[in-house]
């Protein structure tokens, strides 16, 4: 599957509906307008409607078929907009133009917001030209230094988006610097025991193989020129399990910035999908984001 597959299968799902915290942000109405123009999602947007509709104006956007919630106050309307997801009259949850911190704490709140018990963390889907297969890269911004037992709820946050991209046993891989356990290196400790705890059945639904490094992960001429034949994956994993938030940045990034890519990411964790989007991501990223919060919110749907 690719990023226009997923588009493609969002239009067979009942459409879906995000709420948008401060929506007052010009890139962020540019992404709703296209995604409703592609049949992807509705939007209710909440926030400063004077405002909103400036920028609307300056977009040429009809705001005519549009619910518009008026908080001028943004710690106000980051709430009002996360409990129309509480309340399940919105499928997924978008940030607008609020500061992550607030944002974050919208989601969290006890009484209206998203909160399910477990761990949140963040998922990247990648197309990369030259790959034949999507690729999730997590946690590349959220979690900082992920314990053991952390890791266990990464990957298992990241299964339900790989099963709405199509991929219903992702191969995943703990990635180190190196393939090999060495005990001076905790992150390969965590790296085997997540693979012990997967073929004992204590993890499920996915196959573990790590450590890992990076270029067995992915590049399947790399494992054969290692001699990597024994290994459950040579090349072929969907799931890149990053050991902190400095490693899986500095691969996103530079995956962002020196590769021309689609890409789509959503914070995890959460009762419906929070779309997540740094101001610095491109207008397709945001648009794919939603694309990507819609399926996995079917997906979410048809497990309950």
């Amino acid at each position: 599957m690719r990023f226009d597959d997923i588009v493609a299968k969002v239009k067979e799902c009942d459409k879906k509906t995000v709420a948008v915290s401060v929506a007052q942000d010009e890139a962020v109405l540019e992404a709703v307008q296209e995604v409703k123009r592609q049949g992807i999602a509705d939007a209710i947007l909440v926030g400063d409607e004077r405002k909103i509709r400036e920028i609307a104006d300056s977009l040429h956007m009809d705001l005519t078929d549009y619910e518009i919630i008026d908080e001028p106050d943004m710690i106000q309307a980051s709430l009002k907009a996360v409990k129309l997801a509480h309340d399940g009259r919105a499928d997924m949850y978008m940030k607008g133009v609020i500061d992550t911190k607030n944002f974050l704490k919208s989601v969290l709140d006890k009484e209206v917001g998203l909160r399910t018990g477990g761990v949140l963390s963040h998922v990247c889907v990648f197309d990369i030209p030259g790959i034949d297969r999507l690729l999730f890269l997590t946690d590349v911004a959220f979690m900082t230094y992920p314990t053991l037992e952390d890791k266990v709820n990464i990957i298992k946050n990241t299964l339900p988006v790989c099963r709405a991209c199509g991929v219903e046993l992702p191969k995943v891989a703990p990635l180190a610097a190196v393939e090999v356990v060495n005990p001076k290196m905790p992150v390969t400790v965590d790296a085997a025991e997540l693979t012990r705890m997967c073929e004992a059945g204590e993890i499920t639904d996915c196959l573990i193989d790590g450590p890992l490094s990076l270029d067995l992960a992915v590049d399947p001429e790399a494992a054969r020129h290692k001699g990597a034949t024994d290994r459950k994956i040579q090349g072929d994993a969907d799931v890149l399990l990053f050991p902190d938030i400095h490693a899986g940045n500095l691969v996103y990034k530079a995956i962002v910035h020196m590769v021309k890519v689609k890409n789509g990411c959503i914070l995890t964790g959460t009762k419906v999908p929070v779309i997540l989007t740094s101001r610095s991501d491109t207008f397709e990223t945001k648009v794919n984001s939603i694309a990507l919060a819609a399926v996995v919110a079917e997906e979410m749907k048809d497990r309950k």
